[in-house]
């Protein structure tokens, strides 16, 4: 089978990039996806087997999804059709699939990658089904986003999911050894400078191999060291879409690295978000709502903070405003965490709709009237001032309700005192 190049119409002697150029040729020779590929791995078994499934693979770019694909097509001898989802419509999957029953009547098998298949919309998606359930295609999609959200359920249905990593260091290493080995030279690099050429990548190899091309490239008769390289190239920018999973999978880890009392995490999470362009302000409302929800009386300044930390960047802005959101964020970081009146707050709701409408207990009823007098609101009511400890330990619920225990202070923080006030006056109200 001819390669992705070839396909394109292009003639082999043209000039062809480094990243093609280094294309693997096996599945063993793919980097950093052991945990699918291997003999132990899904698709490894899948290969091992001879019956391969129709399956999406899920991860960042250039991590091996277009490779992956091809190289199954050619291990299961199926003809490899690749679409993408960007510039096909429906007139291209019909052609597609009317193509694959034609050669489905000769023999063959075929395998139909459709590259960002989650920007099909759900009619599109749902056109797939037929084709798949009846064995025309074997479908392989690759996304960059979240299935669960971007992929229909019927069709998710019908595929299994794999998970492809971000390339690590040791993988991304190894690529730039391939590519020293194909250009018959070493890149002119330090050992910093190889190094802040690996983290330029960001664990995209088909961006590294780019820039190890442009590298090779340079006209340098000295190493160039981690300065040198970041003086002539150009750092990924950060994966981060602000209406997209990473948005959700970066503030959740804040919140988490916060509700985890690790201020260190906490920063670095807070940092990723607004070097990726997340408006501040949505940052700051979530702390609010971390002060009330994590920390509640463990801290009550926590909750004021938060909200002076938003109102501080809403008077002064970017950058400045961001250190009070990073002030806040340590100062949650680091409070006494409880959940208490959060737990507390709920269980009262669910309650509260469970038991509808009964009434106070009628000694606790104003009686602004004579005839409310009459009928009993405010008799037997103790006012707690004029009692020895303050407490008079009366029913304040319903009177046909048993009493309730919504909120349990954890004793954390500034809510030990809380508890053991608790504690003292639930002693009182037992008293006979």
């Amino acid at each position: 089978m001819s390669d992705l190049f070839q396909s394109s119409g292009l003639e082999s002697s043209a000039p062809r990039p480094l990243a093609d150029r280094l294309r693997p040729q096996v599945i063993g020779d793919v980097v950093g996806q052991g945990h699918l590929i291997g003999d132990d791995g899904p698709i490894g078994r899948m290969l091992g087997s001879g019956r391969i499934a129709s399956m999406i693979l899920w991860g960042p770019p250039g991590v091996g999804k277009t490779t992956i694909a091809r190289l199954i097509a050619d291990h299961a001898d199926l003809e490899f059709i690749q679409l993408s989802a960007v510039f096909s419509g429906v007139a291209d999957l019909r052609k597609a699939f009317e193509a694959a029953k034609a050669r489905r009547t000769t023999g063959r098998g075929t395998l139909l990658f459709v590259d960002e298949i989650h920007r099909f919309n759900r009619a599109q998606q749902d056109g797939f089904l037929p084709y798949v359930e009846e064995g025309i295609v074997t479908l392989i999609g690759a996304t960059t986003e979240n299935p669960s959200f971007e992929l229909n359920g019927a069709l998710l249905s019908r595929a299994q999911v794999f998970v492809l990593k971000r390339l690590d260091v040791c993988a991304l290493e190894g690529l730039l050894k391939r590519a020293e080995l194909e250009m018959g030279a070493n890149l002119p690099l330090t050992v910093d400078g190889r190094d802040t050429l690996i983290g330029f990548a960001d664990g995209d190899g088909r961006y590294l191999l780019t820039l190890a091309e442009e590298v090779f490239s340079i006209s340098t008769d000295t190493p160039l060291d981690g300065a040198g390289i970041a003086g002539v190239l150009q750092k990924r920018a950060p994966a981060y879409d602000k209406s997209r999973d990473e948005h959700y999978n970066i503030i959740s880890a804040l919140h988490k690295s916060m509700r985890g009392s690790d201020p260190d995490a906490a920063l670095y999470w807070l940092a990723r978000m607004l070097t990726g362009g997340e408006d501040p302000l949505y940052i700051a409302r979530r702390l609010v709502r971390f002060a009330s929800e994590d920390i509640g009386l463990a801290d009550p300044t926590a909750l004021m903070i938060a909200n002076e930390a938003m109102n501080t960047y809403r008077f002064l802005g970017s950058p400045e405003g961001e250190l009070a959101i990073a002030h806040a964020v340590v100062h949650l970081a680091t409070s006494p965490k409880s959940n208490a009146v959060y737990v507390g707050f709920k269980a009262a709701m669910r309650v509260a709709k469970e038991t509808g409408s009964l009434a106070p207990p009628k000694h606790i009823l104003n009686a602004p009237t004579k005839l409310m007098k009459d009928i009993g609101y405010g008799d037997g009511y103790t006012y707690d001032h004029n009692t020895e400890e303050g407490f008079s330990g009366q029913n304040y619920f319903p009177e046909n309700m048993p009493r309730q225990n919504f909120y349990a202070p954890k004793g954390e923080g500034r809510e030990k005192p809380i508890r053991e006030r608790l504690e003292r006056w639930e002693a009182i109200r037992r008293k006979p």
